[in-house]
């Protein structure tokens, strides 16, 4: 495997080595690959050998997130006291140092872009784009129009409609689709040197989930057990709802748990998915993890007909 965890997306690639924009926008469902794929991009742009070759100390260097011409940004997840952020947003500060006046940010794109590059260019990676306010997208316009010392700007995304189209207007656009079943086997074999066809169909065609299996068996694990619990009794959905509530990883729970009901009738599936919806909602606004769990399983049971 590559270095830069590239799994299929040769199409993308070839694609890529043909363009000569600054500004790219990266499109495809969440995990698919569109960061590493960004990755080839500022190695591209810094190889020494102007191939992306994964051998050279720029291409090793961005590989392990340590190149000093890269720069990654993406929303920010907490609020300044430490809970997790209602809204995710790239924010202005970030942007430019002239409106971060609490000093949050150590770096800000403007200003660190008017400084030369040690390589070739200097790239910046948007880890979603459509978390970008408008103050924030206005604040980057001119610097996106004329980048200083040439440099080059990856936004990823997952659909360009929730993007301000002052951003989009401004890239060349890439969908990076889901990898075929072939390639995901091969690469799961190469990781661990089993298959895992559950793995495998959760995923969907999706790399970044198999670099993470472990954290997603343990969620199909607990979402399997939940809706378990669901079918045996009130006692035990309650039971069950307060140990999810105790291990909750919002990066993974909320598709296994409805991925667990996937056998189930649409009209149940509707149900569970409003229902977790709901209870997401109310974790963003803060309520008691406790109680929205509780509601939720009791939820459940009523989409699956129990009482």
């Amino acid at each position: 495997m590559n270095p830069f965890e590239i799994i299929g997306h040769q199409d993308v690639l070839d694609t890529l080595r043909g363009q000569t924009s600054h500004a790219f926008m990266l499109l495809g469902p969440h995990r698919v690959g569109r960061k590493a794929v960004a990755h080839y991009i500022a190695a591209l742009a810094n190889c020494a050998y102007g191939t992306a070759c994964g051998t050279c100390p720029s291409c090793l260097a961005i590989a392990r997130g340590t190149h000093t011409d890269v720069m990654e940004v993406g929303p920010k997840s907490e609020t300044s006291s430490g809970k997790q952020a209602r809204r995710k947003i790239i924010p202005v500060k970030v942007i430019t140092g002239r409106r971060d006046e609490q000093n949050e940010y150590d770096q800000h794109v403007v200003e660190w872009l008017h400084i030369a590059p040690y390589t070739r260019r200097k790239v910046v990676i948007f880890d979603g784009a459509e978390h970008f306010n408008a103050e924030a997208a206005n604040a980057m316009l001119k610097t996106l129009e004329e980048p200083p010392h040439r440099a080059m700007f990856v936004f990823i995304a997952e659909d360009q409609q929730r993007v301000l189209p002052t951003i989009v207007s401004r890239c060349a656009r890439i969908f990076v689709p889901p990898v075929r079943e072939a390639e995901m086997q091969q690469a799961l074999l190469q990781l661990e040197g089993n298959l895992d066809p559950e793995l495998l169909e959760f995923a969907a065609g999706r790399p970044g989930v198999l670099f993470e299996r472990e954290a997603v068996r343990s969620a199909l694990q607990q979402a399997r057990e939940m809706v378990q619990a669901l079918e045996n009794g009130m006692l035990d959905a309650l039971q069950a709802s307060e140990k999810l509530e105790k291990s909750f990883n919002p990066e993974w729970h909320p598709e296994a748990l409805l991925f667990a009901f996937r056998h189930h009738p649409l009209s149940v599936r509707a149900k569970a998915d409003q229902a977790l919806s709901e209870a997401l909602d109310a974790l963003e606004q803060y309520a008691n993890p406790g109680l929205v769990f509780q509601v939720l399983a009791l939820k459940w049971r009523e989409a699956l007909g129990l009482h």
